[in-house]
């Protein structure tokens, strides 16, 4: 079952040593000298061939199918309910076609488990049966059934670059592949051909879900994508046949088959319609780097090119054109356990890092200076800080890629995670931008965590495909004064473009935009759960914070698809002023945003947006539900 991938180093280069010579009239002086001497440089990585490791699962389509299903299985047992466990698991599939319609392969995708087509083009890559995300039944009901199943908790995994042809399954179950996800579950270059579901509606309810993320992946059945539940979704550059309903915020972003806007109006029989958003064109876009085999059976790792104004997927002709291949042997790969100063001796002398599955402590920074520098994590590699470190600094240079890893605060207050760029340097490139794509933070959740904020951006043009920073709401290491952060997000560079920008639970402001030009298309939040008092959570006679601060001096900032809700578990009577906060003028535009109380009289957002819009406060007579709050754009 398990086949061993090796990556080919290539040899780094040092100078080699001279001839030995034998001074012994200068030994003393040698002594001494030796007694000044800076401390000796860190050793190199030496050459050497370094597997994917144990939690790397190759699968060829010779192997028997029940051999692979076995193996899929254990790994699916193992994550299934791990949500902050160790685990990390690649499931890679060579180019071919496993199970058949009579005898399918199902994939249950667990936590920190990636699922990858290692084709060129999805294609190339085919699974007859499913590649499923239920929901997870929490309790037992008195009758002994599994209960209170949701998805709202169905966190970080993903599937990519491969082609499911759905068959098999059983009842309900059967010809439907389910993707009952919720933040951090991004699908990406998928092609589905059969009925998909974002709602697993087979199990017992409440079947909540709140997603979600999909980019450059065809839906190629006869039905529309069931959306469900799901509270919120974006689709990126891709194709569906249609699209069943919307809950509160579904947007869509140069997406072939998309309905038409109708964020905040009325149906025909005078009843809200679909809170759908759709831009015809995503305006500035970048997919991510991804694992392939060659002709010759080698590991390369494409890297695409920027796209403006573009739709539909980027393979409906074939293998894209326009990025640029690396070889994998090009390539440190990282395993948990290597020094930081190990990785940053390659990433100085202009290696990219692959990262394979684990948990990595790191206890100073990731230094990342070189032009077109790729750090590329498999299952869900995860970089923790530790010591109050700051896990990862992008120079000002351009072409960088960080994809596929999550970043963990530690015990020790960082002042960031993750940074793009010189505070007020010169960092950016229209042509050639910074990309950052799946790139999730967690201020607790796995044990205490504080960082007082998550991401910073100072370069231009840096285009954030897909983030999520999460100040935990629940696991281990939570409570207002256990997992602090002050802000999940902050934008210092102009002409930074956002899509799929997701942020919840922070302290203070939660995303601040100071930058020119920039654009957000889906913004999702929650206001934190635990404020202990309305004094300990204002500022400035403003109640609580903004969920969303565009600064007062910009100018120009357009923004798509906005929602932000609340729910206080504190058990104090919590207002926010507003959701909201933005400078009003005639370049600043938001478009189909939204506020919700989740529960009945658990907060209050006193605004949409500054002091326009009405409070979150449910209509006389309703005692249970959310309450939902829609602007169809301001300035009005």
């Amino acid at each position: 079952m398990h086949r061993t991938l090796r990556a080919t180093a290539h040899p780094w280069t040092t100078r080699p040593p001279g001839p030995r010579r034998h001074l012994p009239a200068l030994l003393g002086l040698s002594v001494l000298l030796a007694a000044c001497a800076p401390p000796a440089p860190v050793p190199e990585p030496q050459p050497e061939n370094r597997s994917l490791g144990e939690n790397v699962k190759v699968f060829d389509p010779s192997m028997p199918t029940s051999e692979i299903q076995a193996a899929v299985d254990a790994v699916k047992t193992q994550q299934v309910n791990a949500e902050f466990g160790g685990g990390r698991y690649a499931l890679m599939f060579k180019p071919g076609t496993y199970g058949t319609p009579d005898k399918p392969l199902f994939i249950d995708v667990g936590y920190y488990t990636e699922v990858i087509g290692l084709g060129r083009t999805p294609g190339d890559v085919v699974i007859n049966g499913h590649v499923n995300v239920y929901n997870r039944c929490l309790d037992t009901g008195t009758d002994g059934q599994p209960s209170n199943c949701i998805a709202l908790n169905n966190f970080w995994r993903s599937a990519s670059n491969l082609t499911v042809k759905v068959a098999g399954g059983e009842g309900c179950q059967a010809a439907t592949n389910f993707w009952a996800v919720s933040q951090a579950a991004p699908m990406r270059r998928v092609h589905v051909d059969g009925k998909f579901s974002l709602m697993d509606y087979c199990s017992a309810g409440p079947q909540f879900a709140s997603g979600g993320y999909i980019a450059d992946s065809r839906f190629s059945g006869t039905d529309a994508v069931i959306n469900g539940s799901q509270q919120q979704f974006i689709v990126r550059n891709s194709e569906i046949p249609g699209w069943s309903n919307g809950v509160w915020n579904q947007v869509f972003s140069g997406v072939k088959g998309a309905p038409a806007t109708s964020f905040a109006t009325l149906d025909g029989d005078g009843k809200p319609a679909n809170p759908y958003t759709t831009l015809p064109i995503t305006p500035m876009s970048r997919e991510k780097p991804y694992l392939y085999l060659d002709a010759a059976g080698e590991y390369q790792v494409f890297v695409p090119g920027v796209k403006t104004n573009s739709s539909g997927v980027s393979w409906a002709s074939g293998p894209e054109s326009g990025g640029k291949t690396l070889p994998l042997s090009g390539f440190f790969i990282a395993r948990p356990g290597d020094q930081v100063s190990i990785l940053n001796a390659a990433l100085g002398a202009g290696r990219s890092v692959l990262f394979t599955p684990g948990v990595y402590d790191i206890d100073q920074t990731l230094l990342v200076n070189k032009p077109g520098t790729v750090l590329l994590g498999l299952g869900l590699a995860t970089l923790t800080a530790q010591g109050g470190a700051v896990p990862v600094k992008v120079g000002d240079v351009s072409g960088v890629s960080v994809a596929g890893l999550t970043i963990d605060a530690g015990a020790t207050n960082s002042p960031v995670l993750l940074q793009v760029g010189t505070p007020g340097g010169a960092g950016g490139s229209a042509s050639d931008p910074v990309a950052l794509h799946d790139v999730f933070f967690r201020i607790g959740g796995p044990g205490v965590g504080k960082a007082t904020t998550s991401l910073i951006v100072n370069s231009d043009h840096t285009i954030l495909d897909h983030i999520w920073a999460w100040r935990a709401d629940h696991g281990q290491g939570v409570g207002w004064t256990v997992n602090t952060a002050d802000h999940g997000v902050i934008v210092n560079g102009d002409d930074v473009t956002a899509t799929g920008l997701f942020v919840e639970h922070y302290q203070k402001d939660q995303l601040i935009w100071n930058g020119e030009r920039g654009q957000v298309v889906l913004f999702q939040n929650e206001m934190p759960y635990d404020a202990p008092s309305q004094a300990a959570w204002q500022h400035d006679g403003i109640l609580g914070y903004a969920a969303y601060k565009v600064d007062d001096a910009v100018t120009t900032h357009q923004a798509w698809g906005l929602g932000s809700y609340i729910f206080i578990n504190s058990g104090a009577d919590i207002h926010a002023t507003h959701a909201f906060e933005v400078p009003v003028r005639a370049g600043v535009r938001l478009n189909s945003l939204l506020t919700v109380q989740l529960n009945v009289g658990l907060g209050v957002i006193d605004h949409v947006v500054n002091m326009t819009g009405p409070a979150t406060i449910p209509p006389a007579g309703q005692t249970e539900g959310s309450t939902v709050i829609s602007l169809k754009q301001f300035p009005e």
